[in-house]
């Protein structure tokens, strides 16, 4: 061991570059995240000894060779990434790791919001970030017996997400709407949080709120240290949900969480049974949440839903969208098709 270690940024790594990485995970326990090739790499005298990878404002994949871990590498590596992602024009930055690496990155400044015992904890380069998140959300405090909260990605907004909001807002003394953040989806965030602020303006009572890093996203969310899926779905789940419970619920007084039924797909319908776990079962410091399953509004024998839309949308059947969407959503959807044509 030299003791002058290089540090490269790579953008793009090469596929040879992910070979070696993927080698050094590997000797770490963990895999290569399918997509990932942005990492700072760590070379001594040329020989690839520790990486980490950055996804947007995720860092993920951080590996060290054995004979160099327990020094201050773990630190000088964390670092960089942390100054490369600064450089990038991002300051906010999350990662997700074994709850018995905790004490390391704790070491590097993060701090730990929450946790799947045994299997995942969720940290973030702030101390403070999260909390000035929940008083901003808490001047929109209202008093009232039944707060609720919706979450939804709309994508696009349909009559039956307006059916939802609707029938959610005619039982609460207030409701909260969350629309997913992160652009992992067909329609970009700003064109969806649009669409339902214009969809919902007729309903009273309902507050919409601008996205949220601590909304989490299943696309992003990382699967390198997880190897089933059932339980990268399940980590995932437990994250998002605890993360909405501990905080972002009581800062608002939501007691209540509304959700459309799925009697179709067997995954979303196993979200809904785990949301009522995650919300009001499981033991947690904070208040449990009623969660409440709204039948979906059906159209021509079948649910209206965002990907019934977009389906639609490929086979360009525009007379029946214009019966499952609201006005201002059939408007942007085609007024983006003929843009796109014309591009």
């Amino acid at each position: 061991m030299s003791g002058e270690y290089q540090f490269n940024w790579l953008r793009h790594a090469s596929s040879f570059a992910l070979k070696e990485i993927e080698h050094l995970l590997a000797s770490n326990g963990l895999a290569l995240e399918k997509g990932l090739t942005q990492f700072v790499e760590v070379r001594d005298s040329g020989r690839l000894i520790a990486c980490a990878g950055l996804d947007g404002n995720i860092i993920k994949c951080v590996a060290i060779n054995e004979l160099y871990r327990g020094s201050s590498l773990s630190l000088s590596l964390i670092s960089e990434v942390m100054n490369t992602a600064c450089r990038e024009g991002i300051d906010h930055l999350f990662l997700y790791t074994k709850p018995e690496n905790v004490p390391l990155f704790v070491g590097c400044g993060f701090t730990p919001l929450v946790s799947v015992a045994g299997r995942v904890t969720l940290l973030e380069n702030s101390a403070t970030r999260l909390k000035m998140y929940c008083s901003d959300l808490a001047k929109q405090y209202h008093q009232g017996q039944k707060i609720g909260g919706i979450v939804m990605n709309a994508n696009p907004f349909t009559l039956g997400h307006y059916y939802l909001i609707k029938q959610a807002a005619a039982c609460c003394d207030w409701l909260h709407v969350f629309v997913v953040k992160e652009d992992a989806s067909r329609f970009a965030y700003k064109d969806r949080f649009e669409l339902v602020r214009a969809g919902i303006a007729d309903i009273d009572r309902v507050i919409l709120h601008a996205g949220s890093d601590y909304i989490l996203s299943k696309a992003t969310f990382p699967a390198y240290f997880l190897k089933d899926q059932g339980i990268v779905d399940e980590c995932y789940t437990a994250l998002d949900l605890m993360l909405f419970r501990q905080y972002i619920a009581p800062a608002l007084g939501i007691n209540h969480r509304f959700v459309g039924t799925e009697p179709f797909d067997a995954v979303t319908a196993k979200y809904n049974r785990d949301m009522a776990y995650w919300l009001s079962d499981a033991q947690s410091d904070a208040p449990p949440i009623t969660v409440v399953e709204i039948p979906r509004i059906e159209k021509f024998d079948a649910a209206i839903s965002a990907s019934r839309v977009r389906k639609l949308l490929d086979e360009g059947n525009w007379a029946l969208i214009r019966e499952l969407v609201p006005e201002t959503t059939f408007n942007f959807l085609l007024n983006t098709a003929k843009n796109n044509v014309m591009n």
